[in-house]
């Protein structure tokens, strides 16, 4: 199995790191080789080749069976061209890689529930899994720079999307919500957006035609978000596009507790991309105090969807139960009369117990 690492910005490389040992256990016990190969990306990237997306990082990933990320970007880059932004890197390799479909599980376990925003009783037992479009909308259409029109600074960013790329990621949701509650929660601003009045109609037209054992229903996005917080149990599967994805999915990572601890991965029709969802908090970086369970649970979805080891995922997913079950916490979820452990250390443990 080859795959590529990109340890990238702030506590990416500590994450990774532990990430790695979970998995080089993983590879141990269900006895299949790993082939690592480590390249640049976002701001790491820019001070050792002065861009953010490297040829020698496309090259290898593009090559690889999976890539692995840990995060990208901090206040130390805020002020290069916005051309050259570490998060291009992210938007890059996610294009490069066609990757347009992003898996968000969420679930609030009785170990986290207590860590939640909203009371235990509300949260616990919530298992979502978002599904957001990742490669189209505004975040691909076309900028314009501020710059003066009429006498007047003016700037905009064009929300665009075309029916393929609707149908495929909503494909992708029916299918998902098929192994799961058979429920679809489609997020859209349709009373406003043109391109969401489309998006509306042709899920809805999918589910009619191809999906009518799975149920349906639409959301504006604020009603969305605050049904998150009044009843999150609610949601099956979330069928989202690329910027409303990108705001619910932080807001329901909240909601498990701490954002330490959820996966992503990036699918497309090739090289898959896994990646915990928190950013690289440059104020913690070095300190070995960041929790790396986002990334072995990242791990385990490409145990599961890009490597086709099931046995090894859900052995990746009981190992952190034992763990956390045994009282091991990091910082982040650290209460009295708990064992405290650093980064290494969980990744460490967790390697143990697989």
């Amino acid at each position: 199995m080859k795959i590529t690492l990109l340890p990238g910005d702030g506590i990416g490389p500590e994450i990774v790191a532990a990430a790695v040992d979970v998995l080089n256990a993983t590879a141990k016990k269900f006895n299949f080789e790993i082939e690592y190969d480590e390249q640049l990306i976002g701001g790491a990237a820019i001070d050792g080749t002065g861009v953010p997306y490297p040829e020698a990082t496309a090259v290898s990933a593009k090559a690889a069976d999976a890539v692995l990320l840990g995060a990208v970007g901090g206040p130390k880059w805020d002020d290069v061209d916005p051309t050259l932004r570490p998060e291009k890197g992210l938007l890059q390799i996610r294009k490069d890689l066609g990757l347009y479909c992003n898996l968000r599980p969420m679930s609030v376990s009785k170990y986290t529930a207590h860590l939640s925003p909203l009371k235990s009783e509300r949260a616990e037992g919530t298992d979502m899994l978002i599904v957001r479009e990742l490669t189209g909308g505004i975040y691909f259409g076309e900028h314009n720079e501020a710059k003066e029109i009429n006498g007047v600074e003016t700037a905009s960013d064009i929300e665009l999307y075309t029916r393929p790329e609707v149908e495929r990621i909503a494909r992708f949701a029916f299918e998902s919500a098929r192994k799961r509650g058979k429920k679809v929660t489609s997020v859209d601003k349709a009373n406003v957006l043109a391109s969401s009045r489309m998006w509306r109609r042709i899920v809805t037209e999918m589910q009619a035609n191809e999906y009518p054992d799975v149920e349906l229903n639409h959301y504006y996005v604020d009603n969305c978000a605050m049904q998150f917080v009044l009843g999150p149990r609610q949601f099956d599967v979330v069928l989202t596009n690329n910027i409303f994805g990108d705001i619910l999915s932080d807001e329901a990572s909240v909601i498990a507790g701490s954002i330490g601890l959820l996966p992503s991965a990036s699918l497309g029709d090739g090289t898959g991309l896994y990646e915990p969802i928190h950013g690289s908090a440059p104020d913690i970086a070095g300190q070995g105090i960041a929790n790396p369970l986002g990334t072995i649970y990242s791990v385990a979805m490409m145990l599961r969807y890009s490597l086709g080891k099931d046995e090894a995922a859900a052995a990746v997913e009981a190992a952190v139960e034992k763990v956390l079950d045994e009282g091991y916490r990091t910082p982040d979820l650290y209460a009295e009369g708990l064992k405290r452990v650093s980064t290494s250390e969980m990744g460490k443990l967790v390697a143990d117990a697989i």
